[in-house]
């Protein structure tokens, strides 16, 4: 198919203000009835940053509303659709911070890292305190909740411990049909019922013979970015 998985599709860069004023009709051929995204510049720096669904209208708008003076040449960016276009005003906006603009722009499903960095960084310092000067409150006292030797053994075995801090979901597909499963905080993966210790055993049980788990079960890195749960190792 034609476009498939592109953004983009026509643009016009640094076109003056006065062909607008004075041949709407010319460029109303270019972007009329189009969506997408367009950018109005100032003696050649960035000035506002907006999407429009009919981009030849909200041009004209801007002659006459309070950016009227503000701006004398434009760009726009005509989209394939408008699933990504409010990602990315936003991106625009938080990148480019357009003096125009008044909002910075949020995004709708996206996760901050920000705090689970902050959250690593700390357990790191931690870990480097304890390798350079020792802990041995740590070894002598056992904490609340501590797990025993047992517990400790039977992690060993999860192929996931060390990337399962918390519960996430995993997704794989069999003849056209989506299978989900869990990795537990800990590792272990429940699969309809039954715990697994391992990627591997998981999709055994989906798929009647051995596969290679890792490259076959899906987790989402970011919200609506499934990629493989190999990723995690490297």
């Amino acid at each position: 198919m034609k476009g498939k998985g592109q953004l983009v599709t026509q643009y016009l860069e640094s076109v003056s203000r006065e062909l607008l004023e004075e041949d709407q009709k010319l460029v109303r051929g270019y972007v009329r009835n189009r969506h997408g995204i367009y950018v109005l510049y100032r003696r050649g720096k960035l000035y506002y940053v907006g999407l429009a669904t009919t981009l030849h209208s909200r041009l004209r708008q801007h002659l006459r509303d309070r950016h009227g003076a503000s701006w004398d040449r434009f760009s726009v960016y005509v989209t394939i659709n408008n699933a990504h276009m409010k990602d990315l005003e936003c991106l625009a906006l938080r990148i480019m911070r357009p003096p125009g603009n008044k909002e910075r722009g949020k995004f709708r499903r996206s996760e901050d890292l920000r705090r689970r960095l902050r959250k690593d960084f700390r357990e790191a310092q931690i870990r480097q305190m304890d390798d350079l000067f020792g802990d041995e409150r740590r070894s002598l006292v056992k904490p609340r909740g501590a797990r025993t030797g047992q517990d400790q053994d039977r992690e060993k075995t999860l192929a996931l411990t060390r990337f399962a801090k918390r519960s996430f979901e995993i997704r794989t597909r069999r003849k056209g049909k989506q299978v989900k499963a869990r990795v537990l905080k800990g590792g272990a993966i429940r699969l309809r019922g039954k715990r697994y210790n391992s990627p591997s055993l998981a999709a055994k049980a989906v798929f009647g013979n051995a596969r290679n788990g890792w490259r076959i079960w899906l987790f989402e890195r970011a919200p609506g970015d499934w990629v493989p749960i190999d990723t995690l190792r490297k």
